[in-house]
């Protein structure tokens, strides 16, 4: 049996970047399971596993524009610092969470500052950047 829409699939994976580096992995850990199709998954990731039958392994890259998109210079989003809760020490780096539009979160990082405004980036740590993953199929549902 072949792997196709709808079919709640497990799979062993990880994930690196074009310099080799691992930004994710369940090697160790419980497989990671999805229904293909369902929207939950990166477009590529989800495309990869069509065809795929259990015990199936393979490398795929994935283009930016099929995983967490291109970087976006609207999800930068400059804040004066009169607006920062007085509890929050922002510097660069800092990693917060704002309401977004419908009262979603909206992971954001401080990526700079001055002494009159914050700028913070809410595009995801990996836009702009093209993925490389390791997968192995482990069940087929």
């Amino acid at each position: 049996m072949s792997a196709k829409k709808g079919d709640a699939v497990a799979v062993h994976y990880t994930g690196r970047l074009g310099d080799g580096s691992v930004f994710d992995s369940s090697v160790g850990k419980s497989p990671l399971s999805f229904t293909l199709g369902d929207g939950n998954m990166i477009q590529g990731f989800d495309a990869a596993m069509y065809g795929m039958v259990i015990g199936d392994k393979k490398t795929v890259t994935i283009p930016a524009a099929e995983a967490y998109g291109e970087r976006r210079q609207d999800m930068m989003l400059e804040v004066p610092l009169s607006e920062v809760p007085p509890h929050i020490q922002p510097e660069i780096g800092l990693q917060l969470t704002l309401q977004g539009e419908g009262g979603q979160p909206m992971p954001v990082t401080v990526v700079d500052m001055d002494d009159e405004k914050i700028t913070l980036d809410a595009n995801h740590d990996l836009a702009g950047q093209d993925l490389i993953f390791d997968i192995e199929l482990v069940s087929i549902a």
